[in-house]
């Protein structure tokens, strides 16, 4: 099998290329002409020089492709034309290079999120069937994607996959929470019930997999997710316990806004991106991020495998190794 992955330098993409080599797959990559092997320098992949906005390389790069996997995305953007223009504009471009393409990929999977849904409604998990409500820029445009995908699905072979949030090794908001961690500073993000519904991105790219091979996943929309939900303290104690951190000075909810207004002006004047905004501290505390697995269970018979505890000792481990933090005690 020929797989094509966009955002293949990312969090997922790289997690997702690793999964598929392993698994005997030929994978491509759709990089930009000036990007850096990164973390992909090694593996055996075919890099393929192009852009989202650059029609003959994708018809390049999907040109005898059996799947082609959209990883890629902008997950923060200062304003709404920088959201709408790489996950709307580049979705619906690649899609047509796809469709274009003689012969068709047996399957396009379109990587969306829970964002695009928009969070539950009185805290109720949402269905794949629920109305889409998306509340932040970047659950519109990837919402938008989704139609730009629907608009195309009577020519090509599509599954949407909607992971909750994802959790795994190289995930940029929990390598800032676990810096803040070592040093004995504990963010008091969200409330204290059970707010998300997670997957760790191990579970993840097995039900990516799962939608591009099997036939009858043409034409759905997946969530994935765990059966349990979790609140964002309780996902923050597991990790203060894998990283054996004790006599923590804990930050509320007032002070972390403050922090987060002091990034976004920094990130303003230097044109960089702020890790932390109000707007997801507020979504964080105000939103119920939770959905119903039971499709992808019943429909292809997906089961997550990376137990809780076990995942987040996995991550705290490998942030020790990279750090060179060893064993940080009390």
């Amino acid at each position: 099998m020929k797989a094509l992955v966009t955002g293949s330098s990312g969090f997922v993409g790289g997690h997702l290329v690793r999964h598929l080599l392993q698994h005997g797959y030929e994978v491509s990559c759709l990089v930009r002409a000036t990007s850096e092997p990164g973390a992909l320098a090694g593996l055996p992949i075919a890099r393929v020089s192009g852009s989202y906005f650059d029609p003959e390389s994708l018809r390049r790069a999907v040109r005898g492709m059996d799947v082609v996997f959209h990883v890629g995305a902008v997950l923060s953007a200062p304003d709404w034309p920088g959201y709408f223009k790489a996950n709307v504009e580049g979705t619906a471009n690649l899609l047509d290079a796809c469709a274009r393409s003689d012969p068709l990929p047996r399957r396009f999977v379109l990587v969306s999120s829970i964002a695009a849904a928009g969070p539950a409604r009185d805290k109720k998990p949402l269905r794949e069937t629920d109305d889409c409500r998306p509340v932040s820029l970047y659950g519109k445009s990837k919402y938008l994607a989704e139609q730009a995908a629907a608009a195309v699905s009577p020519r090509l072979p599509i599954v949407i996959v909607r992971p909750a949030n994802v959790l795994g090794v190289g995930q940029q908001e929990l390598l800032a929470v676990m810096r803040l961690l070592r040093r004995r500073i504990v963010p008091l993000v969200g409330r204290r019930e059970k707010q998300t519904s997670i997957c760790f991105v191990q579970d993840l790219v097995r039900a990516l997999v799962l939608a591009a091979e099997q036939e009858r996943a043409a034409g759905r929309t997946y969530f994935v997710a765990a059966n349990e939900a979790y609140s964002w303290r309780e996902i923050t104690a597991q990790l203060l316990r894998a990283m054996d951190v004790k006599f923590v000075l804990k930050i509320p909810h007032p002070v972390l806004l403050g922090v987060a207004f002091v990034a976004e002006i920094f990130a303003g004047l230097t044109g960089g991106k702020p890790l932390v905004t109000r707007a997801d501290l507020r979504s964080a505390r105000d939103n119920y991020w939770l959905c119903d697995p039971g499709r992808i269970r019943a429909e292809l018979g997906f089961r997550t495998e990376v137990e809780f505890a076990a995942g987040i000792r996995d991550i705290v481990r490998r942030f020790q190794a990279d750090s060179g933090a060893g064993e940080t005690g009390a």
